[in-house]
């Protein structure tokens, strides 16, 4: 009779750990994992791998890579020290040459493998990224551009170039799979913690890269139309379409608030330190507020 208290509080113990475990690894579910989150290339789709990227730093932005019988595409290439690993990880997965590298835009962490890349594939991009990595004198521009749409053929797979407007640069890039209905974003939609830890939040890059956060919800729009099922973003994990609404809905809400700070006679030096974002998930600083405050003005 003594010890049936203690066995009812083993009971309880035991069950609150397990539903703290549970907890936790739904946690866990939501964010990359590994020490400090997972780089092994990773299968999505028959003939579609990811090598993840979580950061403008130590491991760059996320890379596709599209297997075929007559070579492989791979989307960005990360960082100029992580050349030697794109190519090893994706010889792990096959044994045919990296034929095509596609760009989405033309930040560092996306094209700073290119000037390798280039001795031995063609390397494509929008014609304003191109112009912008010359701009910024950024090794490795593509010799291969476009304006509108163009797709590349190889193996009997088709991988699609898409631009659909401003948005992180005004040479954002979305690359779609339609056999696998899957798109990679490039950075027009970030998710997830940092490799350190911090929470990714959208850059409008209107200095080197001619971006518009005002025109950036309209170019999710037209990808949200797209028919896709997974989004590979330029860093963090595959998303679902709900996700990327989020994403979305959070860049809407970004803007609405600037306008009404520029409404109320907010001043352009205090945007930064005024617009909180923190309740719809962007804690910290979101960078080129003071730009979206100049466009909204106008």
């Amino acid at each position: 009779m003594n010890q049936r208290p203690s066995v009812f509080r083993h009971v309880v113990v035991l069950g609150s750990a397990l539903a703290l475990l549970v907890a936790a690894q739904q946690l866990r579910g939501q964010q990359p994992t590994g020490e400090p989150f997972t780089t092994a290339i990773t299968k999505l789709k028959d003939g579609l791998y990811v090598i993840p990227g979580y950061d403008g730093a130590a491991t760059g932005g996320n890379v596709a890579v599209r297997v075929t019988s007559e070579g492989v595409i791979v989307v960005d290439s990360k960082l100029p020290t992580l050349y030697d690993d794109i190519v090893n990880k994706v010889k792990s997965v096959s044994a045919h040459p990296i034929r095509y590298v596609l760009n989405t835009h033309q930040h560092g962490d996306h094209t700073g493998a290119n000037a390798q890349f280039l001795k031995s594939a063609d390397i494509l991009m929008h014609r304003n990224a191109r112009a912008n990595m010359l701009t910024m004198k950024l090794a490795g521009p593509g010799r291969i551009v476009y304006t509108g749409q163009q797709s590349v053929f190889l193996g009997g797979a088709e991988v699609q170039m898409r631009y659909l407007g401003r948005g992180h640069t005004n040479g954002d890039s979305v690359i779609y799979f339609p056999d696998l209905r899957t798109v990679h974003t490039g950075d027009l939609v970030v998710w997830g913690k940092r490799s350190q830890g911090t929470i990714l939040t959208p850059f409008m890059d209107y200095a080197e890269g001619h971006g518009s956060g005002k025109e950036w919800v309209a170019t999710l729009d037209k990808l949200l139309a797209i028919e896709w099922d997974a989004a590979i973003p330029g860093h963090g994990p595959v998303l679902t379409k709900d996700q990327v609404r989020t994403f979305r809905s959070r860049m809407q809400t970004m803007n609405d608030r600037v306008a009404a700070f520029i409404k109320r006679g907010g001043k352009k030096a205090d945007v930064a330190g005024a617009i909180t974002l923190d309740d719809v998930g962007w804690p910290g600083a979101v960078r080129g507020l003071d730009g979206l405050y100049d466009e909204l003005s106008r």
